[in-house]
């Protein structure tokens, strides 16, 4: 998570850091479905990899967006969930997804 000192002064940059590279909206959108398994974000993420999604699982883990819960069971299980803040970016990947489908409509007509 950044300190104070390292937020930039705008808050759309401040948002851009939290989800702005491919994968981070990907993810949230499959997190906004509800817990999931490594396995099971990996399926419905098309061409991440497993290295790719650990990392970006854990940058948002650290920013405070999603939780990872240890399940001390044979085998061993962890789950994924939005927190309370991660649950506040969905109005963001809705209108993502909106304004995916009018671009779609657009480039088809």
């Amino acid at each position: 998570m950044l300190s104070k000192e390292e937020l930039p002064p705008c808050p759309v940059a401040t948002t851009v850091n939290l989800i702005g590279n491919k994968w981070k909206p990907l993810i949230l959108r499959e997190l906004i479905k509800g817990q999931q398994r490594f396995k099971y974000l990996q399926y419905g993420i098309e061409g991440i990899s497993a290295k790719v999604l650990t990392e970006n699982l854990r940058q948002m883990e650290n920013d405070g967006l999603v939780k990872r819960e240890i399940f001390a069971e044979i085998p061993l299980r962890v789950e994924y969930s939005l927190t309370p803040l991660g649950e506040k970016m969905r109005p963001i990947i809705d209108a993502l997804a909106e304004f995916g489908n009018k671009y779609k409509k657009f480039v088809n007509r």
